[in-house]
């Protein structure tokens, strides 16, 4: 049986740079929908927080996951984004619920 691989990331802004992240995170979506093992890569912006974003992220299996992270635009991601946000990462297993 395959196991999706699923993350969810919060990323704060750095003081000033709330649109220079935003940026650098828009970037990154249509690449990594297009990506032959991504199931859903979607971005959301608190609406109480202009400076906090979450994304969330599903891959077909850890194969794919680790296929994401040796592109180029996530490597420009993980590059970048130390110097725009604090950044928490979280990868997720389902929990069957009876």
């Amino acid at each position: 049986m395959r196991i999706s691989v699923n993350v969810v990331a919060i990323l704060v802004a750095s003081p000033g740079k709330a649109e220079e992240l935003r940026a650098l995170l828009t970037g990154m979506v249509s690449p990594s929908r297009a990506e032959p093992g991504n199931l859903k890569y979607n971005l959301w912006r608190d609406k109480a927080d202009l400076g906090r974003f979450v994304i969330e992220e599903r891959y077909l299996d850890e194969a794919a996951a680790a296929a994401h992270h040796a592109t180029p635009h996530y490597k420009h991601y993980i590059s970048t984004i130390h110097d725009l946000a604090e950044r928490t990462a979280l990868v997720l297993d389902p929990i069957d619920a009876v």
